[in-house]
């Protein structure tokens, strides 16, 4: 099975980088995308898509139909094009939960192809204006297990992968499950957190004291909440699960506090601490990790492409770099991340051949 002629529905922050990461990579792909006149129209003026569909109709003509709306709407959008699929359309949706899609999906008399599926990355910031090329490049990329056997997985994979994206299959209930704890319950978290700072005593403001650990903390609160309003409905049950879980743990610590016990929060902390380091992380994803260093820049003009210059030179490929904490006038901490241990190893021992300190 070919897939390629893509229609992608909706070109906010995910469908709209989508078509620009495949763009990217794989330029002779045709994208077609539906959205907003104006929306659309913009796409096709940038060249991120080749044709601006008229109706929702059309996207029946493409081999693969990404579904990148909000969830309610892509919903309803599944639930009107996957009946009329032919045996070699594939329409698959890039929504936060899969549970729901899976559900319907069993239901119709498709004789087309489903692939759900749910990219782990985002921005604060959405809508077409905030899409970025690099949005998917070393992010988790869940596909529904349901999947693994289609005719066009092989295809459907091949083409996420070549957008940088690191695929792993996972029950679509189960996944619910998981998204409920790692992202879900996060994100109310941050907002209660931001929210409780709006208070103030004596003309102080309690947010103004707000350091990096909270800004880190609370990055999310940002997000739009017309994208969460339909992932809080239709994933409820999980989430209010891990609510329950939460307030229980919560009320743990509120107890050890009350009887004068920090030893006991202490065992808290020390369990935390000890399965996060022992999780290799990258910055998009627990799955499939990346290996990193930490490198000191000075605060100099063109440190970052000596550095990226001497590993390219040694055939190295940096798969991301983070900064840590830098201070004016002196320099910084980066974090630079390798496909391999052995590849980060090689890394470290370049770069401190060459003057630079690393840790």
């Amino acid at each position: 099975m070919n897939l390629n002629k893509l229609a992608i529905v909706g070109l906010g922050l995910i469908g709209a980088s989508l078509a620009k990461s495949i763009k990217h990579s794989l330029p002779n792909i045709q994208i077609a995308a539906f959205d907003f006149p104006e929306i659309a129209q913009t796409a096709l003026a940038d060249r991120t898509i080749d044709i601006k569909l008229e109706s929702l109709h059309e996207a029946l003509k493409y081999d693969l139909i990404f579904l990148a709306l909000p969830t309610h709407k892509s919903l309803e959008v599944f639930c009107s094009l996957a009946p009329q699929l032919n045996r070699n359309q594939v329409i698959s949706d890039l929504c936060s939960v899969k549970g729901i899609f899976e559900e319907h999906w069993i239901k119709m008399k498709s004789i087309g192809t489903y692939i759900g599926a749910h990219p782990m990355t985002g921005k604060e910031k959405g809508g077409y204006q905030n899409s970025d090329n690099l949005l998917f490049e070393n992010s988790i990329y869940i596909i529904s297990e349901k999947c693994k056997n289609c005719d066009s997985i092989n295809e459907y994979t091949n083409l996420i992968r070549s957008i940088g994206a690191r695929v792993t299959f996972l029950d679509p209930y189960l996944h619910d499950k998981i998204v409920s704890r790692v992202s879900h319950l996060p994100q109310l978290l941050a907002v209660l957190l931001v929210n409780q700072t709006a208070a103030t005593k004596n003309g102080v403001q309690f947010i103004d004291f707000a350091a990096g650990g909270f800004r880190d903390m609370t990055r999310i609160a940002s997000s739009d909440f017309s994208v969460w309003e339909s992932i809080l409905k239709y994933n409820s049950h999980e989430i209010l699960e891990a609510i329950d879980s939460f307030s229980s743990e919560l009320e743990v610590i509120k107890k050890h506090l009350i009887n004068d016990n920090p030893s006991a929060i202490g065992e808290l902390f020390t369990a935390a601490r000890k399965l996060r380091n022992e999780t290799p992380i990258n910055s998009k994803g627990f799955l499939d990790p990346l290996f990193d260093i930490s490198v000191f820049l000075k605060d100099e003009p063109g440190m970052i492409s000596k550095i990226s210059t001497v590993l390219f030179q040694n055939n190295i490929n940096i798969k991301d770099i983070e900064l840590l904490k830098i201070r004016e006038g002196s320099g910084g901490n980066f974090k630079l991340y390798f496909d391999s241990k052995s590849e980060a190893l090689r890394a470290k021992n370049i770069l401190e051949s060459v003057g630079f300190k690393t840790f």
